[in-house]
């Protein structure tokens, strides 16, 4: 579906417009849409993983002084990383719960006030632990026969999967009949999926296949997550901030690492906490063979821009160290520009607060960013890509080396540009997404841009 920007340049026509016009018959709300999500939810996972790493830094002075034995050493292992994911997670749950109520809210599909007797629903729930057991089951056959899951940096997954496998399994039991009770409608697609595999009940194919494609979902990047989250959580621990204040290659360097530690371990608590009592269960997982393609050639083991893949496009290049050293003032502005899209790419991530996913609709995000562009780190991502590689420019001196370069690095652009389009596509489907798209491409900043480039082509945009 196309949708028509509609440009505003008077702030007094804005001020005299009514409620709501429409483009393309989608009323366009004249304020921005309420998000599925607050922004204390991000910041509360923020200031936790945030305290965690200022625990570990300073762990030789604390336990010395709480007398604890030694070695007095900075908890910068893995174990320790896993532990701010943990730090981070609870606030997030807390903040949820406690400020934003989100339990309480229609759309998880619960009734609080309404539990059925457990005898009622045990039958349902075993059927639909037969489907959550068959789909772990079939996730740890899959990481078996995939030898790239037992290296580096996958093995830690893989240990920590084998580890929670035995707990896990035995708390879903007490779990799905307690959520059960209070479900509206407690056969759900794992119920469906339970029930095809028994064979005792009708069940929808249309469920099974959504139970199919969520858990491929959390499988394929919970396994992801997990293998990346302690190698920048060490090197934020381990830093010596001092040391780093007067160079901008290592400001930069140190800055981004520690940006890139909220993204990963906020996104992380997102693929974990795919829970119905926290609203932040999966809606829908993208049904189009497009969405999925174009999002896991971003991914090991099927990445295609990583050193040496068909989209590597920093062959006889230089970064923008390389290309500024011995000019200060560049390299502070320049510093500073790839700090300032890093923030906006982990403030992307932050806004999601426990809901971030790739692939998934777990609620519209109008907040933070996404008031000024339906896809803040895409964008951002992307311009950190081509401000800090500088593909037109070669190292090598090679005028061949410079053109592939900017060719393979605007493919990859163009990558990204598919996932926005596949990604809207499937979130088009929910009322509150068309309505939330209206608006941005009507009153958001980035949108509202692209649309007058597009003016000046003499054709209309869809940013």
């Amino acid at each position: 579906m196309t949708i028509m920007t509609i440009s505003h340049p008077s702030a007094a026509f804005h001020a005299r417009q009514p409620a709501t016009c429409e483009a393309d018959g989608i009323a366009i709300p004249a304020t921005r849409p309420k998000s599925a999500v607050s922004s204390g939810v991000g910041l509360a996972g923020f200031f936790g993983m945030t305290l965690w790493v200022m625990i570990a830094r300073n762990w030789p002075e604390i336990s010395m002084t709480l007398g604890l034995p030694g070695p007095y050493e900075k908890l910068d292992g893995p174990n320790s990383a896993l532990m701010c994911v943990f730090f981070s997670g609870v606030p997030m749950v807390l903040w949820s719960v406690l400020v934003d109520k989100v339990h309480l809210r229609p759309s998880t599909g619960i009734d609080w006030k309404s539990p059925r007797p457990v005898a009622d629903i045990l039958d349902i729930s075993m059927t639909k632990l037969a489907g959550l057991w068959a789909t772990w089951g079939g996730i740890a056959i899959l990481y078996g026969l995939m030898r790239f899951y037992w290296q580096d940096p996958y093995l830690f997954a893989m240990n920590v999967f084998s580890t929670i496998a035995p707990p896990l399994f035995l708390l879903s039991i007490p779990y799905v009949i307690w959520l059960d009770r209070y479900l509206v409608e407690p056969r759900d697609h794992a119920w469906h999926f339970g029930a095809m595999l028994i064979g005792r009940e009708t069940y929808c194919r249309e469920e099974v296949s959504h139970h199919l494609r969520a858990w491929a979902v959390k499988g394929f990047f919970m396994a992801f997550m997990i293998s990346i989250v302690p190698g920048g959580f060490g090197e934020v621990v381990r830093i010596d901030i001092a040391s780093v204040l007067g160079n901008p290659v290592w400001v930069a360097q140190w800055g981004m690492a520690f940006l890139f530690l909220i993204d990963v371990h906020l996104a992380t608590v997102g693929y974990l906490l795919t829970m119905r009592p926290l609203d932040a269960h999966i809606r829908t997982a993208n049904p189009y063979l497009a969405g999925w393609l174009a999002a896991l050639i971003c991914y090991p083991p099927l990445i295609l821009m990583n050193a040496g893949g068909p989209l590597d496009y920093h062959a006889g290049g230089g970064s923008w160290e390389y290309w500024f050293q011995g000019h200060d003032s560049l390299m502070w502005v320049w510093c500073a520009l790839m700090l300032i899209l890093t923030a906006i790419y982990a403030w992307a991530t932050m806004a999601f607060g426990i809901r971030f996913s790739n692939l998934t609709h777990r609620g519209v995000l109008t907040h933070g960013p996404y008031r000024f562009t339906k896809h803040p780190a895409y964008l951002s991502k992307n311009a950190f890509w081509w401000l800090g590689t500088m593909p037109f420019l070669a190292a090598s001196g090679s005028v061949t080396d410079a053109v592939r370069n900017t060719a393979l690095l605007g493919m990859v652009s163009l990558v990204y540009y598919w996932r926005a389009r596949t990604e809207e596509k499937h979130m088009m489907v929910d009322p509150d997404y068309q309505a939330y798209a209206a608006w941005a491409n009507a009153h958001a900043p980035v949108p509202r841009f692209f649309s007058w480039l597009a003016t000046l082509r003499g054709r209309p945009a869809n940013s």
